[in-house]
């Protein structure tokens, strides 16, 4: 069988069977187109042909391609998961790809903006913004629901429930997941619908002015611009409020388990990391005030 449609083949799995969302699938195609080009370049167009030391030179000439371990990695389990589908479809023999280890990275420890920061952006919105309420909503849900852009962004109307103060989110896999409201996020979110009343429950849950849904672009303008003026970490998208929002429930005592599902976690360890955030800063707080530091 021909690599280019191995690859259509594994795409479509991962879209219509294992329900991977969008921007996943997006991020596998561009992996893998990027691998068909090497196949093409070395005469492997037949997956046949295709072994371990031939994907071993790939990871290399990707690192002659200055490609950091972080994207060689991303690169290597796209194709480990598509070399595992042709293999459980016994169109290989052997999956070539099955005793490769990914590159050691150093983990890198999440930024996180404080407490103070965050909040400080509802008073800038207030005094800057002409549709405050909107900035707030946004900044709520991406804080203090925990969610990831992608999940703001389609969540529709019907799945707040105001009353019992819970929000219904679709997250990775199509999975849904129920997050808590807080008593601040209720009240702005009351304010919001008032001022933006929606007619059906299929309706976005966030819109523009025109009534249609908010992109990630738009989100990722928007948080960028508040955080700039409120904190000086280098990163300043979206997901540094998901970080944040973790990190400060796990500060004032939360459950770890309780978190990862606030967070729509499938793997407590990767929930984890936020502990490690936390021990770092009460280092930092030791040897900042403490007199035996």
């Amino acid at each position: 069988m021909n690599i280019e449609l191995l690859t259509d083949g594994y795409l479509l799995f991962t879209r219509n069977i294992k329900r991977y969302s969008p921007n996943t699938v997006k991020s596998y195609k561009a992996d893998l187109s990027d691998f068909i080009k090497y196949c093409n370049e070395n005469n492997k167009s037949d997956i046949q042909s295709i072994n371990d030391r031939f994907i071993k030179s790939y990871m290399m000439q990707l690192s002659e391609r200055k490609f950091e371990k972080v994207s060689i990695s991303r690169k290597l389990s796209a194709l480990r998961g598509m070399f595992r589908f042709a293999y459980k479809e016994e169109l290989i023999k052997q999956n070539p790809v099955s005793q490769l280890r990914n590159p050691k990275i150093p983990k890198k420890l999440p930024e996180i903006a404080s407490e103070k920061s965050i909040l400080k952006t509802f008073e800038i919105a207030e005094k800057e913004d002409n549709n405050p309420i909107l900035i707030k909503v946004i900044f709520e849900l991406l804080y203090g629901c925990s969610l990831r852009v992608s999940e703001l962004c389609n969540l529709k109307a019907g799945d707040l429930d105001l009353t019992k103060g819970i929000l219904r989110v679709t997250g990775k896999g199509m999975k849904v997941r129920i997050v808590p409201v807080g008593e601040e996020s209720k009240k702005n979110l009351e304010e919001y619908l008032t001022s933006f009343p929606v007619n059906k429950y299929s309706e976005p849950l966030l819109r523009n002015k025109r009534g249609e849904k908010l992109y990630e672009k738009y989100i990722y303008r928007i948080v960028n611009k508040y955080l700039s003026k409120v904190t000086d970490i280098k990163k300043k998208s979206p997901h540094i409020l998901r970080h944040s929002s973790a990190t400060h429930m796990l500060d004032n005592g939360a459950d770890l388990r309780a978190v990862k599902e606030i967070l729509g976690h499938e793997n407590l360890k990767t929930t984890q990391i936020y502990t490690h955030v936390s021990i770092e800063r009460l280092k930092r707080s030791y040897k900042k005030s403490h007199p035996k530091s």
